[in-house]
């Protein structure tokens, strides 16, 4: 029986639930079992983990509680590490570098080169539907819709063919950005040390996530999901996983050539074009976010 991966607050801590329908049951409460705590703990014997929960939820009428009373964390609360692709579509590119007046980048593809990714800190997530205050010393807070990637089978040097075996699913993320504070402005434009990664992506609730673990199995196909990102009900943007320039196997690849992937590892593969800083538009307090993609539900985020 199909089912949702996801992590729930409880007086204990956070807890790993499945979701069946609109009913959540909290994993180890049920087996007993230590190892079923956390999302992590399930992650790192996945294989084993899976038929397990598999039969579980085929007893949610019974054992689950309404999903309407539980609060939903991040559905990984520990990950490992965050991995984010930068300038992953070629429309957002495009816009970026229209916006400072340069042209289009050429296909990466065409010039030899691969995929490349920045860190955010684990200290970044937030759970879904949660309150994240605005970056007090960032005055362009930028939004970006991406979907992100769960692993669930430790890997190195993985290949492109046998990537998509590592992920034990899918969920969504929000790669909050403050625009204004990714640059040292008192450093020289060619000086390699003017750029501030850690500023411009990392503050506490600048990663939402979620707002569960949807299975790899239970999505048709990775590289057309529908993706869409509401700001106060107004559509900002509206692309497809499909569109990306390195495609999941291909990032997938690239990161184990130089570290081993790990279960609970995420990966956000990247933004489309639509957002605040191709426009000059910014977040500001009181916006609501929301981003849908295929299926995976609805990952909804208020500034603060």
């Amino acid at each position: 029986m199909s089912f949702k991966l996801a992590t729930i607050e409880t007086a204990r801590g956070p807890r790993a639930a499945i979701l069946v329908g609109d009913r959540a049951i909290e994993v180890a409460a049920v087996t007993g079992r230590e190892d079923d705590r956390t999302v992590h703990d399930l992650l790192s014997a996945w294989d084993a983990a899976l038929p397990r929960l598999e039969a579980l939820a085929k007893e949610a009428a019974s054992k689950g509680q309404p999903l309407s009373s539980v609060k939903l964390l991040a559905p990984i609360t520990n990950p490992g590490a965050i991995y984010c692709a930068g300038a992953n579509y070629a429309d957002h590119a495009a816009a970026m570098a229209a916006r400072s007046g340069q042209p289009a980048p050429a296909d990466p593809h065409t010039l030899g080169l691969r995929s490349w990714h920045f860190m955010k800190s684990m200290n970044a997530l937030a759970a879904p539907g949660a309150t994240v205050a605005m970056q007090p010393h960032a005055k362009k807070i930028d939004w970006e819709a991406e979907l992100a990637v769960v692993i669930g089978k430790k890997g190195r040097n993985i290949s492109e063919a046998d990537a998509l075996n590592h992920i034990a699913g899918y969920t969504i993320a929000n790669d909050l950005s403050c625009r204004d504070l990714g640059t040292r402005e008192a450093i020289p434009p060619t000086s390699g040390f003017r750029h501030d990664w850690v500023a411009h992506k990392n503050w506490e609730g600048s990663c939402p996530l979620g707002p569960w673990i949807t299975l790899r199995s239970d999505v048709k196909n990775e590289r057309d999901l529908k993706i869409i990102l509401e700001i106060n009900g107004v559509v900002k943007q509206d692309s497809n996983s499909g569109n990306m320039i390195f495609n999941i196997n291909e990032q997938i690849a690239d990161l184990s050539k130089n570290i081993t992937l790990h279960p609970g590892d995420v990966i956000l593969t990247g933004t489309p074009s639509g957002v605040g800083a191709e426009r000059g538009e910014f977040l500001k307090k009181g916006d609501v976010i929301k981003i849908r993609i295929g299926d995976l539900g609805e990952l909804v985020t208020v500034m603060g």
